[in-house]
């Protein structure tokens, strides 16, 4: 059985004669027929009764007609939405995010539900080698990531930039200023989470202390983010370095001031070529949000 069959069982239908339905679909009465006769064939029933004066429909042919136009309209249907795919406005976009500041991924969220209301978003939650690994093989179809300065065999596309944060004794004379650099902690242990836990924020910050002409000595180990921040107000004189995430912590005996340098990059990594209709609309709804 074939759509066109079903196409041509509806039209004679809707005419009321084979050569009007001819005429409406632009092709010969013949082949209306001979489609028409197959059909009937592979059901096993007459679906018209013929006469030189009429055709009408038999009992089998009023019961399967209903049942023709269902199939026709799934088929329009599944065109339209797959066209909707094509252009991005409709299906799944599977992203692979990272937890930002001010749920500022929530409102990328609300800016890409505007533009493609029929566009879903499936969020996953991976660590960074997996996120990346996953947009490799197709499982997801982009990935954001921050302070990556390369993902072989991906493409990085700068999307927006974060503050970093230093949090060192609130009695340290530095607690006075609105914004501090790099060049002014470095007489401070630094207590920083081991490269293995965050190669591209470890590798961003070794590179600019570098950069400001420090080399910190190794503070104590970095445990969690608030046990660390604890221990900075009450322990031996050193700092940190992170990111926001959700609001800036209140800790006693800690200053937290923002780095002038360097800035958190983070980028979206997608495959190689030109960005689907998917991704350019999720492209679009960055820049609405920055």
């Amino acid at each position: 059985m074939e759509l066109r069959q079903l196409g041509y069982f509806v039209a004679v239908a809707d005419e009321g004669g084979f050569g009007r339905a001819a005429e409406r679909l632009s092709i010969v009465q013949s082949a209306v027929s001979q489609q028409v006769r197959r059909l009937e064939r592979e059901l096993g029933v007459p679906l018209f009764d013929r006469s030189t004066r009429h055709v009408r429909l038999t009992g089998a042919g009023e019961r399967l007609l209903p049942e023709a136009r269902a199939v026709l309209a799934a088929a329009h249907r599944t065109r339209q939405v797959a066209a909707d795919v094509r252009a991005g406005t409709e299906g799944v976009l599977r992203l692979g995010v990272v937890q930002g500041p001010g749920d500022r991924i929530y409102r990328l969220l609300k800016e890409l539900a505007a533009l493609a209301p029929r566009l879903r978003v499936r969020p996953r939650s991976l660590s960074l080698p997996h996120r990346l690994s996953a947009v490799r093989s197709g499982e997801l179809d982009a990935a954001l990531g921050r302070a990556l300065t390369s993902a072989p065999g991906l493409e990085l596309l700068p999307i927006w930039q974060d503050r970093l944060y230093a949090a060192f004794p609130a009695a340290h004379p530095l607690a006075r200023s609105a914004v501090v650099g790099l060049e002014d902690l470095g007489s401070l242990p630094l207590r920083l989470a081991p490269r293995e836990d965050n190669p591209p924020f470890y590798d961003l910050l070794t590179e600019a202390c570098r950069t400001a002409g420090i080399a910190p000595q190794a503070g104590p180990p970095f445990t969690t983010f608030h046990e660390t921040l604890a221990d900075i107000g009450v322990g031996a004189p050193s700092w940190t370095v992170f990111y926001e995430v959700a609001g800036l912590p209140e800790v006693p005996r800690v200053a937290i001031r923002p780095l002038a340098a360097p800035m958190l990059t983070t980028s979206l990594a997608v495959p190689p070529g030109p960005p689907t209709p998917a991704i350019r609309h999720l492209l679009d709804a960055l820049t609405r949000l920055t």
